[in-house]
């Protein structure tokens, strides 16, 4: 026989996807009733604007209809009161200092940094995302290139992030992995954030602190090039898990490169590995490689940093097609599988490649 502690054990086990915490003990279940087969239930948002009412809705009328008995549910929503709402953020306390940090549990944060710019570090962190999505994990992608941000372009991210009681929302990609960037804050996606270090660096701690990134299993943060506030603010402020250093073949870029690599060494963050970009071309008519920018140094840069060497990732004017369509998500390549592998293997902090293996 159906009744309302049945139904409420089964919510017990429906998360919000932000948030990751039951409906139950977030105070959304109200007015459970019963009549025979039929179950009504009430559900409160902080608002009835919430961009995910569509999915709980769903996930909450799955759950009651797996009871024995269950053949017809009904779910309402309504919408929390002010005090309601200052209870579910944290029995009325300010958001200020980070409250939106009790909502989120998050593996390991992953920085992907170079000491030079144009290298194709907000690339790699990219086909990384796309890789751990794949392979079934939750991501984030924290883009703390403020003055030059390039990641939501790449997914074709253009809408605002949502506001909530607990925090900003961050915008998901087709694949689902969740984003924040100034680029999706700025009115124009060509406006200049003119702004000096110190509040570069404390706009990338409030992407940290402010944003609700529910569960995630990995948190890559896209570093800007240099080795100045934010790299600073980030190892500092932030778990940092390990960082993956991005270089090219040229020997101004191998230079530049090895100083992030000691400034990492220097604060004593683990290093994952380097990976060396636009390392050649294949010539499409003829199929012979060149090497462009000169000999490849990532070997060299590896095994003086005491890490992995990743893999290289050629010049290939489909995936900056992709890029420029917002269509990162979709590229294909043996090259990036192999540099997938070697990433996910590198380190404990990540997981078997399951999705990789064929």
């Amino acid at each position: 026989m159906v009744t309302e502690q049945k139904v409420l054990e089964a919510l017990k086990e429906v998360k919000d996807p932000e948030l990751g915490r039951s409906l139950v003990d977030l105070g959304m279940v109200r007015d459970i009733k019963v009549a025979g087969e039929k179950v009504r239930v009430s559900l409160a948002l902080t608002t009835l604007a919430c961009p995910l009412k569509d999915g709980i809705t769903a996930s909450a009328r799955e759950a009651i209809m797996a009871l024995p008995g269950v053949f017809e549910v009904e779910v309402n929503l309504v919408a929390m009161s002010p005090d309601e709402r200052d209870h579910a953020v944290g029995k009325g306390e300010s958001r200020e200092g980070g409250k939106a940090q009790q909502f989120n549990h998050i593996g390991q944060v992953v920085a992907v940094m170079s000491g030079k710019g144009g290298v194709g570090k907000s690339l790699v962190t990219g086909l990384l995302a796309v890789a751990l999505a794949r392979d079934g994990k939750k991501v984030g992608i924290l883009d703390a290139d403020v003055t030059g941000p390039s990641i939501p372009k790449m997914f074709g991210l253009w809408q605002r992030p949502e506001g909530s009681p607990m925090g900003i929302l961050p915008v998901p990609t087709r694949l689902g992995i969740r984003v924040m960037s100034i680029n999706l804050l700025l009115e124009r996606e060509d406006e200049a954030v003119i702004w000096r270090g110190p509040l570069i660096a404390g706009t990338v701690k409030q992407f940290w602190e402010d944003v609700v990134w529910g569960d995630l299993d990995y948190l890559l943060v896209d570093l800007p090039p240099g080795t100045g506030d934010v790299p600073l603010t980030v190892m500092q402020s932030l778990p940092v898990a390990g960082v993956v250093i991005v270089s090219t073949p040229q020997d101004l870029a191998s230079m530049v490169v090895r100083k992030a690599v000691r400034m990492v060494a220097h604060m004593d963050t683990p290093m994952l590995g380097v990976v060396e970009n636009m390392s050649y071309f294949v010539c499409p008519d003829t199929g012979k490689r060149h090497e462009i920018f000169g000999p490849s140094h990532g070997e060299e840069i590896a095994r003086m940093a005491g890490v992995p060497f990743l893999g290289q990732l050629p010049i290939n004017p489909e995936v900056a097609h992709l890029c420029d369509a917002g269509l990162l998500e979709d590229y294909e390549s043996e090259e990036y599988r192999n540099l997938a592998r070697a990433f996910m293997s590198a380190s404990p902090v990540f997981a078997p490649a399951s999705v990789l293996r064929s």
